[in-house]
């Protein structure tokens, strides 16, 4: 395994693989590896002869107020967990190596960006985008893997690749829970004992919202209001949004049966958590 801190030398290192008649595999994170990161890099492995794990914390998508200074980093524990994984490099760049003085550029995905956690922080897709982008161009990939953890940000990738005409297949890989259900993420070290506990609370109001949906005997509207009454039964909950929508479009449904996603955002005292799960389809 290599690790490369520079935009010149990864492109140098790419084009050996591509002259080499190598497949790419590009799994993109903001380092704090844990067991849902290792599932994309071992799909990566299954599917690429070469792959790349970039550990970059993006500024720009992330708003004031924010938890940047504050977000997890453990570079050496990250390199240790990719060489044990099989990762051939990590790209570990700098922030002025990826904004340089005078970077002017962002791409903006529109409308399905309103919504969820972009309309909860805005700009944030703004910075997703861009840096994706930035290393898509960069990299190069056949294949990109993102957690459907994130599913929004899983979406506007597609789209934006989409409009784009990128040469680079997205493939979306399945949420990773602790045993009790919580989804594995790297926001999870912020919590203390008992809001560990009460952080249970999204994957039960998700297993409920499944179930109330598959009864077919409630709206859209009454299945949410149920969801909203059951997390904030829990004191150390604060919902920041509830939605239930069309799983491939993230539009109003018509129907409940449709596929649908139950999409969630909940702070667990001063810790913002989303999660997911999609009905049908």
């Amino acid at each position: 395994m290599k690790r490369i801190d520079t935009i010149l030398e990864m492109k140098k290192e790419i084009k050996k693989v591509k002259e080499q008649g190598k497949s790419i595999g590009f799994v993109p994170t903001m380092g704090f590896l844990h067991q849902g990161h290792e599932s994309l890099i071992k799909k990566a492995k299954g599917t690429c002869d070469c792959v790349v794990v970039s550990i970059f914390v993006n500024p720009t998508q992330f708003g004031p107020g924010e938890d940047y200074e504050d977000y997890p980093r453990d570079l050496d524990r990250d390199l240790n967990i990719c060489e044990k994984d099989g990762v051939d490099f990590v790209f570990a760049p700098s922030v002025k190596e990826m904004y340089p003085k005078g970077y002017n550029t962002f791409v903006n995905v529109e409308e399905i960006t309103d919504i969820l956690c972009g309309e909860k922080r805005p700009g944030h897709f703004r910075g997703v985008a861009t840096v994706v982008t930035k290393f898509f161009n960069i990299i190069k990939p056949d294949f990109a893997f993102f957690g459907e953890k994130d599913y929004q940000q899983l979406i506007v990738i597609k789209q934006m690749v989409k409009d784009l005409n990128m040469d680079v297949n997205i493939v979306g890989c399945p949420i990773i829970r602790e045993k009790d259900g919580l989804a594995k993420s790297s926001r999870n070290k912020y919590l203390n004992k008992e809001e560990r506990e009460a952080a249970t609370i999204l994957y039960k109001a998700l297993q409920k919202g499944k179930q109330l949906i598959g009864l077919k005997a409630y709206s859209i509207s009454e299945i949410k209001e149920r969801l909203e009454k059951y997390i904030s039964s829990e004191p150390k909950a604060k919902i920041d949004y509830i939605e239930i929508l069309n799983a491939d479009t993230l539009e109003i449904p018509k129907s409940l049966d449709e596929k649908l996603i139950i999409a969630l955002a909940v702070k667990i005292g001063k810790t913002r958590l989303i999660d997911n799960c999609i009905i049908g389809g």
